[in-house]
């Protein structure tokens, strides 16, 4: 009985498997974005967000890998607030030449569920599904693709590797590469020279710090000033 519950629990976990916990929040999001837009008020958009993505990350923690990692969780946090400005900075910059900066500006109540959930829910499920699951996953596909004993790589990794099996840190250029990808097909082609840069920027950090926290708080960070940049400044085409 001990050794049939052990081996289900490790099907369970599986790379193939937890692509629905990890997928499910940002498709949603995704999905959430796309039915509503000019469909209803963008207000009504943002609110379906907030409540549904939260509650599908709720269901989902249980299968996602740790937040923190081995160093300092508080040390985390700092890093992640120095990388967010440090990313802003990096966004606008390569975003500028692609937009309209003036933009047209949006009303409070629309802004400030946006600035809501780009700050607090966005950093969370992008971060889970970008470095806590692509990156890892594009990590064990490049080291099995080395191996020549091999004869699938992507099937070995999608139902034979797991998650939990990947250091905290650990990455490749491969990896890198193919999480800032996807990270990019996110986000609109005027931003994607800027998702780029600020995909491998999170990446690095990733890198230094080990932990998914750093990257979450960096994200929060970067997203929490834009929209107070673009609210003070009145430069409504970043947002």
């Amino acid at each position: 009985m001990v050794k049939e519950k052990t081996i289900a629990v490790s099907k369970k976990t599986v790379n193939r498997d937890l692509l629905i916990p990890y997928g499910v929040p940002y498709f949603a999001y995704v999905g959430i974005a796309s039915l509503t837009q000019d469909r209803l008020p963008v207000e009504v958009g943002y609110l379906l967000k907030i409540i549904i993505v939260p509650l599908l990350l709720y269901w989902a923690w249980k299968w996602y890998v740790p937040v923190t990692g081995p160093k300092k969780p508080w040390v985390s946090v700092v890093y992640g607030v120095v990388f967010g400005i440090l990313g802003l900075a990096i966004w606008c910059l390569l975003m500028a030449p692609f937009i309209a900066v003036s933009g047209e500006p949006w009303g409070n109540t629309g802004f400030f569920l946006r600035l809501f959930s780009a700050a607090l829910i966005v950093p969370v499920f992008e971060e889970l599904f970008i470095r806590g699951y692509i990156l890892r996953v594009a990590l064990q596909w490049d080291i099995n693709r080395q191996n020549h004993k091999i004869d699938s790589p992507l099937n070995e990794t999608l139902d034979h590797d797991r998650l939990d099996d990947v250091n905290p840190g650990a990455w490749s250029i491969m990896a890198i590469g193919i999480s800032t990808i996807a990270f990019a097909a996110g986000h609109l082609p005027v931003e994607w020279l800027a998702a780029v840069a600020y995909s491998i920027l999170i990446s690095i950090l990733w890198v230094i710090r080990k932990d998914l926290l750093s990257c979450m708080v960096a994200h929060g960070t970067t997203n929490l000033a834009l929209g107070g940049y673009v609210y003070f400044t009145g430069q409504w085409g970043f947002w």
